[in-house]
């Protein structure tokens, strides 16, 4: 690698470029994946980037990437997860110490093997359901589809047949999400106009979207084996859940429940239109199903099951994950502040090739030839690591291996764009513009 880079004082390199007062914020905010490319490219996989109020090391390294996951109490959460705390709360996306090894602890009955896979044949009939309004030859934008699709997933496995507005729901999120698009992310969220406003409206939506059902729930106590009646019965030492730490949860689960895997599914749609010949495996390997795919087929459907880990490779829902130091700790052998940023980018980690060959490569075999065992363990990281590795992860790949054998069994999906679809990273990874695709029978 080049050798492009400043440093003003013991630590790591500066890339180049940076503006007085507005240091790499410029930068950042025009191309964020190509910027983090570029500077991989100049100075390495570790270096310090200077942004108004939250200077930031950047450490793409396996090894201290699992050290950062694995002392997380050294950490808490960085600045641009903190501005979501109005939607978040103290849920578990924010909630730190005690408090969050105590919630964690009480969802966790939630998230149990067994209640995972009864979810499935409802997982399948949703999409099964979304499917018969689609048409052989009809152009549909797929991530459209893919948000409302496991957004309806996850109000039906979290409030039952309780009577949510999907829609507002929906529309809310998205507002939600827009906050944190582009340079906007750098901003506070107090800012009286445009997306923050919009921000805030439809935090106030949620809410009373939410404490609705609370107060329905609470007034007609009946155990309907969904997620929220989980939260309202769970206890700790003897003490349940209040509202508010319920809303919390719920809206944690709601937006990072939905939005990562609706994503992970938009980009293996846009990934098996670009690769016929793996998408006839996975045809393959669904058809010897012989029906329609349960979660107890999971073990027969390891091909797609790679399929989905390969697409979550190149394309992260999650493509950076960060941390704020809450004392002195060591970085590549040298010492980092209290209250400096730490920055790890999946997108750039998972196509390294010192750990995967052909890294640019969609090549889902790797996941079953055991090129992958030898991985350093967090060369792959897309539900993040340590103790507080996603709770959601099981449900997450259950969803998006039943969803797209589902797919697979009526339709092919074909691309309508000349060009390659631009990712644009906001909370999660999307493509720019949607994922405009067109509809073919099998």
């Amino acid at each position: 690698m080049a050798t492009s880079l400043q440093s003003d004082s013991a630590g790591p390199p500066i890339p180049r470029g940076r503006l007085p007062i507005l240091g790499h914020a410029l930068q950042i905010g025009r191309d964020p994946l190509g910027t983090i490319e570029r500077w991989t490219e100049e100075v390495g996989d570790f270096y310090r980037i200077d942004i108004p109020g939250r200077n930031t090391w950047v450490v793409n390294r396996p090894e201290e990437i699992e050290r950062i996951f694995l002392h997380g109490q050294n950490f808490t959460k960085a600045i641009d997860v903190q501005r979501a705390s109005a939607v978040f709360g103290n849920g578990l996306v924010l909630s730190e110490g005690e408090l969050w090894k105590k919630q964690r602890r009480m969802m966790q009955p939630a998230f149990h093997k067994e209640r995972i896979a009864a979810y499935g044949a409802r997982m399948v009939d949703l999409t099964e359901q979304a499917l018969a309004a689609w048409v052989p030859g009809d152009v549909r934008d797929i991530h459209k589809d893919a948000m409302a699709l496991t957004l309806k997933i996850a109000t039906d496995t979290l409030f039952g047949d309780d009577e949510v507005p999907s829609t507002e729901v929906g529309e809310s999120l998205e507002a939600v999400t827009g906050r944190f698009d582009g340079a906007m992310a750098l901003f506070p969220g107090w800012l009286p106009f445009g997306a923050f406003a919009r921000y805030r409206a439809a935090v106030a939506r949620l809410d009373k979207i939410v404490y609705d059902v609370l107060a329905r729930r609470r007034a007609h106590k009946t155990e309907r084996g969904d997620l929220l009646s989980i939260l309202l019965n769970a206890q700790d030492d003897g003490v349940g859940m209040s509202d508010r730490q319920i809303r919390d949860e719920v809206l944690t689960l709601l937006l990072a429940g939905h939005e990562t895997i609706a994503n992970a599914l938009t980009w293996t749609s846009y990934l098996l239109g670009q690769h016929p010949e793996v998408e006839q495996q996975v045809f393959d390997e669904v058809d010897a199903l012989g029906a329609a795919p349960t979660s107890s087929d999971l073990p027969r459907l390891s091909y797609t099951a790679a399929v989905l880990n390969e697409s979550m490779r190149l394309y992260p829902p999650v493509w950076m994950m960060s941390r704020q130091v809450l004392d002195e700790w060591t970085i590549a052998g040298c010492r980092i502040g209290r209250g400096l940023q730490v920055a790890m980018f999946p997108w750039i980690v998972h196509r390294d090739p010192r750990f995967f060959i052909d890294p640019l490569k969609f090549r889902p075999e790797r996941w079953l030839d055991g090129s992958t065992k030898s991985l350093p363990s967090y060369a792959y990281f897309p539900f993040g690591g340590g103790q507080r590795l996603c709770i959601g992860r099981s449900f997450a790949l259950l969803e998006g291996t039943l969803v797209i054998a589902t797919v697979a069994r009526r339709y092919r999906l074909r691309s309508v764009s000349a060009g390659r679809a631009v990712p644009v990273p906001s909370i999660t990874l999307r493509p720019r513009g949607g994922l405009p695709m067109r509809v073919q029978r099998r």
